[in-house]
């Protein structure tokens, strides 16, 4: 589906723009439920580091209910506070949203997915773990880790090698490492 939009300039010139370039819809205001359950689907559906991507995508690109400018400062803030970085921001963007209430469900929402996952793992681990051959299952997991990890790991001395400022950091953080 096309719409037509009259351009500023030409109030006479005809432009088509396809639904995924036309301007965004009016975004609705943030309720306490919608906060919650953004938070919550990000909790369930990230795993590992770039949930402040998430974060923008769903507060920003999506709804609009911060400003980039808003939302940078919020990350700012939160990567110099002490506690994880987007938990820091998931309380920020709650509170500038709706306030005490908007920081508490920005928080539940984004923790309380993960708990339940937890809880549920363990207890499936628990029966899983008396299956024979279940620690010899374990053990393939561990090796499989530690291979992409040492792949991880040899990658970054390749990287690291190609100036001696890396591999001045590289040797300095692996004595560091060991020798603690």
């Amino acid at each position: 589906m096309h719409r037509t939009v009259r351009h500023a300039i030409r109030p006479n010139a005809r432009i088509v723009v396809s639904p995924s370039q036309a301007p965004p819809a009016p975004h609705a205001p943030a309720t306490l439920s919608g906060i919650f359950l953004v938070f919550l689907r990000i909790g369930l559906l990230s795993f590992g580091g770039g949930l402040s991507g998430w974060v923008f995508r769903e507060v920003v690109v999506l709804r609009g209910w911060l400003t980039e400018d808003e939302f940078m400062s919020g990350l700012a803030l939160s990567q110099i506070l002490p506690g994880t970085n987007v938990t820091n921001l998931a309380i920020y963007v709650g509170q500038r949203l709706r306030g005490i209430g908007g920081s508490v469900v920005a928080f539940l929402g984004l923790l309380s997915g993960p708990f339940v996952a937890v809880i549920a793992l363990a207890s499936a681990y628990s029966v899983v773990s008396r299956w024979p051959y279940a620690d010899v299952a374990m053990e393939g997991i561990a090796a499989t880790a530690i291979g992409l990890l040492l792949t991880v790991a040899l990658r970054g001395v390749r990287r690291a090698s190609r100036s001696v400022a890396g591999m001045l950091a590289l040797v300095a953080t692996f004595i560091g490492v060991v020798c603690d």
